[in-house]
């Protein structure tokens, strides 16, 4: 499996933000968000090829108990069924970070599905080469549905401005999530403009009854990999 970094550090987004966790980003992506925070895994992925016990035995070996299966689009991955049945049988909790867009059987604990907004879509980078497949792609609401079935779930919006909440509750409505299910997070790769965005929109997220996420590692670690 083709694999960016492995690293241990705290959860910095979601539901479990706080907890310490191995996180295994693998490298490989079906969209191209312009705002992307991990180019290394979309843009232009890279990676070095790791085998199912390796990437199992550095989780025993750093884990205290939570591993994160991130990216990238970690269901795109060919082994990642069995990645996370080697997970299980060492004991992790395990969280699936994806954009919700692929289907696969995986064995989790927390699914966090981040669906992605209008507002990803790539219109001029790249000379607009990737847009139309980035729109085609972005939002699948049959997989999200059948991902939500899988165990624990959570609904992870990166929101950039106000605008962006009329089409965060058609989504969360079409799938039926529940409101405390919705996470909110400011796109931002700075404590700058995370600070701005987090104002108006923990506000919304009272009036709404969605929860309000930070991006805990930016503002700790600033923006850099392996954090």
């Amino acid at each position: 499996m083709k694999i960016a970094e492995m690293f241990y550090s705290i959860q910095g987004e979601g539901t479990l933000v706080g907890v310490p966790s191995v996180f295994v980003r693998t490298s490989g992506c079906n969209l191209r968000c312009h705002w992307c925070d991990t180019p290394y895994t979309s843009w232009a992925p890279e990676g070095e090829e790791k085998t199912l016990e390796e990437i199992a035995a550095y989780a025993r070996a750093n884990s205290t108990g939570y591993t994160v299966v991130t990216g990238g689009e970690p269901m795109i991955a060919p082994e990642i069924v069995e990645l996370t049945r080697r997970l299980r049988a060492a004991g992790e909790h395990i969280t699936i970070e994806t954009a919700g867009t692929v289907f696969a059987e995986v064995d989790c604990d927390l699914m966090s599905i981040s669906p992605k907004l209008a507002n990803s879509t790539p219109l001029e980078r790249d000379g607009g080469r990737w847009a139309g497949q980035h729109e085609r792609l972005r939002w699948k609401p049959a997989v999200v549905k059948r991902l939500m079935g899988l165990c624990a779930y959570q609904l992870k919006f990166v929101v950039v401005e106000p605008e962006d909440l009329e089409e965060v509750r058609e989504m969360a409505a079409e799938v039926g999530a529940a409101p405390d299910r919705v996470v909110l997070m400011p796109e931002g790769v700075d404590a700058e403009t995370l600070r701005e965005r987090s104002g108006w929109l923990s506000e919304a997220c009272k009036r709404e009854g969605y929860r309000f996420t930070p991006r805990l590692h930016v503002i700790l670690y600033g923006n850099r990999r392996g954090v």
